[in-house]
């Protein structure tokens, strides 16, 4: 067979090479029949059992994960577990059996594909794609009614009983990727999936080469067949040339030692080579990758996305979680990181997304009711986050970091609450810090056009360069069709960082960049040569560029930084930029 090569998104770094492991889906193409009045109890209890069953499965996995693994896992099946049991799947299914005389399959997936097109408006990248988890509970729950049960099959004897295991997918949950941890399994490539998928998160916490978002990668690979992934390029080689094998293999061994120094840096301090110190945060998701945080040496949690609070709460309000289910969320992280700082991101959700599906989808929801200007617009439900945030900050330093803030009446607003929310806490008696810093997120081009506002306000600012990358370039960094504008070195963006930064260096207020770009160890320099001292990523990313930050020379970079930043042809900033790293 003639080799080829495929193109899918990156998620993972590192290169992985072995032989194909087909997975085949449940599929949600299922039999549809209808069934007679006398049978619906039956088909509901035939669901019910299968859901049932699901949840002794997810259980037990969460019971048998492996001590090492990272936090990520056991909290993704948490989430899965929170889906089966919501009404939208638990119950509204057995109503269709009830009503419409659906057997159980076709009752189950007609409920997931509403459910799935709800999702398919959502705007934000992160929340989009839980759509994915909704499908795999799905999955789960259709593979017990039609007794197909994923199965692994031996791999043969010889040179394929030595090859690493590559998995190839149209997608896979964290669950199912867990029964992979006790073989040789080494990558994985799916189908579906983007940067922000769970599978996409978890390849990266594991630390585990990945592509996703290969299109037709499942239909295209046969079962054992030799695959590479670059998972640097987000490339897939199947059954690669003798000579492209052993390069990829010289590749993989100098990468493997390159790992190993990396590991010796985890309680080096990050100073330049000049003597500047710098701040490595991580980015975070669920309280329990505070331990993955740690482990990687980050000085505190630069972002902690709040959103999964909110994950899943379709339906009428009362649904969404109260007080003290948030503040023992937001407390359980802050106790993890024992005493450095935790930055906790107010919900940055909206309108236009599946919190309550009886809601308007937004038109244009990018530029609609979503972040700041939905918790605005919900006084109630960002009063009980800012509650929740403020109790947390009696066990440890939290900081309040804001989003998609853009206007002074919106920062002013925001401030006024959160005096609001301490007032109410006093009368209460609770603890909390009376001085807790307030920093804005600054993604919208108005925002870092208009900084003296935020400066005279706030106590920090955090660049979430993914945002301010997507709205200044005006692209949807999700829409395959027009991706390739997704440009961090496009000279706007490189101004408008460069502003934000010395703008807050001025004032004397931390600035830190706590999107993809402070993970990408090609722009590391570049950042710093701009003034950077704090930069916030995921764990899996800090050792890099913490190695990145100990060989740096500011002094150096600084001129040729300030050279790129007069630069505007693509071609004379990127040649620029890659000649920082030999500096």
């Amino acid at each position: 067979m003639a080799s080829f090569t495929l193109h899918g998104i990156s998620v993972s770094r590192g290169i992985a090479i072995g032989r194909a492991h087909l997975l085949a889906p449940a599929a949600l193409d299922v039999q549809h029949y209808l069934i007679a009045e006398e049978q619906v109890e039956a088909e509901v209890s035939r669901l019910q059992d299968a859901i049932a069953t699901v949840h002794k499965e997810l259980q037990t996995i969460w019971n048998d994960l492996p001590k090492d693994s990272p936090a990520e896992l056991g909290a993704f099946i948490d989430v899965h577990a929170l889906i089966l049991s919501d009404p939208m799947i638990s119950e509204v299914p057995l109503e269709i059996i009830r009503t419409r005389h659906y057997n159980a399959e076709w009752a189950l997936v007609t409920q997931i594909d509403e459910l799935s097109s709800q999702f398919d408006e959502v705007e934000d990248a992160y929340l989009r794609e839980r759509k994915a988890d909704i499908q795999q509970v799905g999955e789960r729950v259709l593979k017990v009614l039609t007794g197909s049960a994923t199965a692994l099959a031996n791999l043969g004897d010889g040179e394929e009983a030595g090859a690493q295991m590559i998995v190839v997918a149209h997608d896979i949950s964290p669950a199912d990727m867990l029964q992979f941890r006790d073989r040789s399994f080494s990558g994985f490539v799916t189908d579906l999936g983007g940067q922000n998928s769970h599978t996409a998160i978890v390849a990266r916490s594991l630390d585990i080469p990945a592509a996703v978002g290969m299109y037709n990668a499942s239909t295209l690979i046969e079962q054992d067949d030799w695959l590479i992934i670059d998972g640097d390029a987000g490339v897939v080689i199947v059954d690669p040339a003798p000579m492209v094998l052993t390069q990829y293999r010289e590749r993989q061994a100098a990468q493997a030692r390159e790992r190993k120094k990396l590991l010796k840096l985890k309680k080096t301090p990050a100073v330049t080579r000049d003597g500047v110190a710098i701040g490595m945060l991580a980015n975070i998701e669920f309280p329990e990758d505070c331990a993955a945080a740690l482990e990687a040496g980050a000085t505190g949690v630069g972002l902690f996305r709040s959103e999964f609070l909110f994950i899943g709460r379709t339906g009428h309000a009362g649904n969404l979680p109260a007080e003290d289910e948030q503040f023992e969320s937001y407390k359980k992280a802050v106790l993890a990181m024992k005493g450095r700082p935790v930055t906790i991101r107010t919900l940055d959700i909206g309108a236009d997304k599946p919190l309550d599906a009886a809601e308007q989808t937004a038109l244009n929801p990018a530029l609609g009711l979503r972040a700041i200007r939905y918790c605005l617009a919900e006084p109630q439900l960002f009063m009980t986050q800012l509650r929740a945030i403020l109790r947390a900050s009696a066990f440890g330093p939290v900081k309040l970091l804001i989003p998609m803030l853009a206007h002074a009446f919106e920062i002013d607003q925001t401030l006024s609450m959160i005096e609001q929310a301490k007032a109410q806490l006093r009368d209460a008696g609770h603890k909390f810090d009376p001085n807790i810093p307030v920093g804005a997120m600054i993604e919208i081009p108005a925002a870092a056009l208009t900084l003296p506002l935020f400066i005279k306000r706030l106590q920090f600012l955090s660049i979430g360069t993914n945002d301010l990358i997507q709205y200044t370039l005006a692209i949807d960094r999700v829409d395959h069709e027009v991706a390739h504008l997704y440009n961090p070195l496009h000279p706007a963006i490189l101004q408008l960082l460069a502003a934000t930064i010395a703008a807050g260096a001025k004032a004397g207020i931390p600035v830190s960049v706590c999107g993809e770009m402070a993970g990408d160890t090609k722009l590391t320099r570049l950042l710093l040569g701009m003034g950077l001292t704090e930069f916030s990523m995921h764990p899996a990313q800090l050792l890099a560029v913490k190695n990145e930050i100990l060989n740096s020379d500011l002094q150096k970079l600084k001129p040729k930084t300030a050279k790129i930043l007069r630069a505007f042809e693509p071609a004379a900033i990127v040649a620029e930029v890659e000649q920082l790293q030999q500096l």
